[in-house]
């Protein structure tokens, strides 16, 4: 299948190998370069890390990985909170400070919190974490330079924990990339080995299962990413304007699963004008 095209429907699904199920969702594998994308991704990070004005290790929790690194814009500016992606189990906040950039540099701030990662905590679990990084930003964040209107945001496994969020009282608009919005397939795959999915999660934590929020998100894919993901976000964004639900669906030319964050950390990449967009009468 071509990245344009929509997943295998319930009864082809279910004539599929558990190669072919698992291929569907491995994106490392559909992304050529992805090792080096990674490898690049890691040291640009690092990098930008020990340079930048932040404050970084705040914790939100007693857990290890229940920690934000902030960094502060203009008073008053937006926030974006970025949730970091690695299908709910792999990857860490560190990883994906520099995508910071983009924002950074049109005065808003921008927060990163991680989560503990599966098998350690179930997916309700890393829901709840990302709820309380969120209810610390509302309650402490004037502390650390956060004081405008916070706009969730996330990547891939991020994504869903992002649109998950948007009707916490805290947050104004959200920003989904590349997401899965529907976990039953997931279950079918070599993903679900440390994620041991329920029905009743399947059922609770998959947008696409869940009323729209009325707030507004704008919702990122890549076109050369893998059907399946590409599927979802069409899926939700349709799912929305049934609902009159207000957001954008933004398919970026080109861009596949790695690559689309690129358009996160330039000042000028589309999914920085995005997030303008989400809050244009916003101190910027």
């Amino acid at each position: 299948m071509s990245a344009a095209s929509d997943p295998a429907p319930q009864e082809v699904w279910e004539t599929l190998s558990q190669a072919e199920r698992d291929a569907a969702y491995n994106n490392n594998a559909a992304v050529q370069d992805s090792a080096a994308w990674v490898t690049a991704r890691d040291l640009a990070a690092a990098k930008f890390r020990a340079a930048a004005n932040a404050h970084l290790d705040i914790p939100y929790g007693e857990g290890a990985r229940q920690k934000l690194d902030l960094y502060p814009g203009r008073p008053g500016a937006p926030c974006l909170v970025f949730i970091h992606g690695g299908y709910w189990q792999r990857n860490t906040r560190e990883a994906f400070v520099h995508y910071a950039q983009g924002l950074l540099a049109h005065g808003w701030s921008v927060a990163l919190p991680g989560y503990t990662l599966a098998p350690e905590a179930r997916l309700g679990e890393i829901v709840a974490e990302i709820g309380a990084a969120l209810d610390l930003l509302a309650r402490d964040g004037a502390r650390h330079g956060i004081t405008g209107p916070l706009v969730v945001s996330g990547w891939s496994a991020g994504a869903q924990l992002a649109v998950m969020q948007l009707d916490h009282p805290a947050v104004a608009a959200g920003l989904a990339v590349s997401g899965v919005y529907e976990l039953a397939p997931i279950r079918d795959t070599f993903l679900n080995g440390a994620l041991d999915l329920s029905d009743a999660e399947i059922t609770e934590f998959s947008p696409l299962r869940l009323h729209p929020s009325p707030k507004p998100l704008a919702i990122a894919y890549g076109t050369d990413e893998l059907p399946a993901l590409v599927h979802d976000s069409r899926a939700l964004a349709a799912q929305r304007v049934a609902a009159h639900a207000p957001g954008a669906l933004l398919p970026i030319a080109g861009a596949n699963h790695f690559s689309i964050l690129d358009e996160l950390r330039r000042p000028d990449g589309q999914l920085v004008r995005t997030a303008l967009d989400l809050m244009p009468g916003a101190v910027a």
